[in-house]
């Protein structure tokens, strides 16, 4: 794990995460605490009690306790689909909490544009040494640093190796063809291959985006997301496409349109389906339930190997702490992000729920199965593309969203949805 760690921080070329280019400035310092003088600070955050990462915000937020007598903190957490409504309202009426959870580049650029971050240069320096540059290119803006990174997350595969064996798959389909072949097969015997949220359509963004970049290739989805390309793409549409016959193919458990995505991983945890395809967080849940023995992780096979190939995987560094620069305690705020993002990470990372933003100083020996896989797989990986709401401004993912719910419920073919993006995105 040292040596994968080590790897890791010098693949920045590796990671999708350019400086964003979008533009902001912090407030000054204010109010210093003390014990006889003591400020209040709120955060707001996604770690709702059935969230992977709920342990580590409780730990967290317990150490700053005890370490800030001074401070009267409180938190309060919404569901990931609700609280990015919530977060863009807030900032838009510029009532915000003194800290809040946010996703890196495009999703905070746009709090950023509209100057309601605060600029963490000045504590950013004090955690140089913990919290290396190559992670901060998602929260960087016009050169400037505008929130605190606290884990990496990519798209996994999860498979249920006790369900792929009764098909005569000792190990995770490989390619394609025997992804295909696997799924026939699974389907045959009465067992649904896959299981996937409706209700949450960021969920079906992990099956979409998958199958997008391994048609079309890493490079060519980055630049669509990034706006330097079109969604004219021919390899787009095929790419829908196939999404569409798998779920035609009966590959998708029908019930799954209606169900929000707590749901979905139970039944994967239960034994429903024989995939699930989601952030690679969920290794922390997978190993309490006592799974590590029984589901291996993978990437998702290439589909067309003249344009894709293994290591070209949907993630990066994303989740983020950020303060509001309108706080009345910004400064302190940036310090409590700061402590609060390297325990969250910290905590967070021992518990498997994804890999580290910071550089870990404590033994890692325990860390689960599941997320070790993951490492190997980071290590080895030739280049990422940020998951896509994340990585466009919230106008353009909100319209990106609509389409691919559309195209989950068979409303629309790859054609439309190619179509209606070129249309309506701008």
């Amino acid at each position: 794990m040292k040596k994968f760690l080590s790897t890791l921080l010098a693949m920045g070329m590796v990671v999708s995460m350019a400086a964003c280019g979008n533009s902001g400035s912090g407030a000054t310092a204010n109010q210093q605490p003390t014990a006889d003088n003591p400020v209040d600070l709120t955060m707001w955050c996604i770690a709702t009690e059935s969230d992977s990462n709920r342990h580590a915000y409780e730990a967290s937020i317990a150490d700053f306790k005890a370490a800030h007598p001074e401070i009267n903190f409180t938190w309060e957490t919404t569901q990931n689909q609700e609280y990015k409504t919530k977060i863009k309202a807030a900032v838009a009426a510029n009532e915000m909490p003194d800290i809040f959870f946010t996703w890196g580049c495009a999703f905070l650029g746009d709090f950023v544009d509209a100057g309601r971050v605060y600029c963490v240069d000045d504590v950013y320096k004090k955690y140089a040494s913990e919290l290396p540059e190559v992670m901060m290119g998602n929260v960087k803006f016009d050169g400037k640093y505008y929130g605190v990174p606290m884990t990496m997350n990519i798209v996994g595969m999860f498979s249920n190796m006790e369900l792929l064996k009764q098909v005569g798959y000792d190990t995770v389909p490989g390619t394609y063809d025997e992804l295909i072949d696997c799924c026939d097969k699974l389907v045959a015997k009465g067992i649904i291959p896959f299981g996937c949220s409706g209700k949450e359509t960021w969920c079906v963004t992990e099956y979409l985006e998958s199958i997008i970049e391994k048609t079309a290739g890493a490079t060519a989805l980055n630049d669509i997301f990034a706006g330097n390309a079109s969604w004219n793409n021919a390899d787009v549409s095929k790419a829908v496409g196939i999404f569409q016959e798998m779920i035609d193919k009966k590959y998708f458990d029908p019930e799954g349109i209606a169900l929000g995505n707590d749901e979905v991983k139970q039944n994967f945890i239960s034994g429903k389906y024989a995939f699930y395809m989601n952030g690679t967080w969920n290794c922390a849940d997978f190993d309490k339930a006592g799974l590590s023995d029984k589901i291996q992780v993978a990437e998702f096979p290439v589909i067309d190997s003249s344009k894709s190939k293994l290591g070209e995987l949907i993630g990066g560094p994303s989740d983020t702490l950020a303060v509001a620069k309108g706080s009345k305690n910004a400064a302190v705020a940036a310090e409590a992000a700061f402590e609060l993002a390297k325990g969250i990470c910290h905590y967070g990372y021992l518990d498997g729920n994804g890999l580290p933003a910071w550089t870990p100083d404590y033994d890692t020996s325990a860390i689960n199965p599941l997320t070790q896989s993951v490492a190997k797989i980071v290590a080895n990986s030739s280049q990422m593309v940020l998951f896509g709401d994340t990585a466009m401004s919230a106008d353009t993912a909100n319209t990106y969203l609509d389409y691919v719910a559309q195209i989950y419920s068979s409303a629309i073919d790859g054609k439309a949805f190619v179509d209606g993006l070129v249309k309506d995105i701008k």
